[in-house]
């Protein structure tokens, strides 16, 4: 097995791979794994698959749903298991092994930056192989907001949730459920759309609003 025949296994399913990393005992993982792979989504091409899926009609956690169906039917299909983030406990670190396996960075503003889709990427869940998958990162790339001069992503918030190192949650939820988080609720985060890199990537409007109505769901 090797990448390209994983990444040919997700093709028109809207998820693609995100990288991979062989794990370590603090992984958890047993002895038995010797890769993971990383499977998620970058810009809009995940909506127009699941917006056509019977999942999207679910009332609790539709998109969880839908990528546990595909993420294990691959799987199945590849003869390997699977882990998502939304599972658990136990609850693997998909944040640290996004940034073991792929060219990503926290951002000011939380979210790992991607130096291509910038904030507009998410993984939705990780095959584990008994095999060895070789998988290289760029160990010399910079995260893009090392030159970003001007930050716009911490400066644009209506209401200054971001700050460097924190989040006022409650602050975003309020302003969500005001008259004035209207463009926040269509458009997505402005924190997030003021970012510069990975425009070409944004997510379309009913996607940027399913993903900032189940915000406000778990955030009310």
């Amino acid at each position: 097995m090797d990448r390209q025949q994983i990444e040919t296994a997700f093709q028109g399913s809207g998820l693609i791979v995100r990288g991979g990393f062989m794990p370590v005992s603090d992984d958890d993982l047993g002895d038995t794994i010797r890769s993971v792979v990383l499977i998620g989504n970058a810009g809009p091409e995940l909506w127009r698959v699941f917006c056509r899926s019977a999942e999207l009609e679910q009332e609790s956690d539709p998109l969880d749903v839908w990528s546990r169906r595909v993420i294990g039917s691959i799987a199945e299909t590849l003869g390997v298991g699977a882990v998502y983030p939304f599972d658990g406990p136990p609850y693997f670190p998909f944040q640290r092994w996004a940034m073991r396996a792929d060219t990503v960075w926290p951002s000011p503003i939380g979210p790992l930056i991607h130096p291509k889709f910038g904030l507009w990427h998410a993984y939705r869940g990780a095959l584990l192989f008994e095999e060895q998958i070789d998988f290289s990162v760029d160990v010399n790339a910079v995260s893009p907001c090392e030159t970003c001069p001007d930050k716009p992503c911490l400066n644009t918030c209506p209401v200054s949730a971001f700050t460097p190192g924190h989040y006022d949650v409650p602050a975003c939820a309020g302003h969500l459920k005001s008259a004035a988080g209207a463009d926040c609720m269509d458009g997505g985060c402005v924190a997030r759309r003021a970012c510069p890199v990975g425009r070409d990537y944004h997510y379309g409007p009913e996607h940027a609003r399913f993903h900032m109505e189940h915000f406000l769901k778990n955030h009310a």
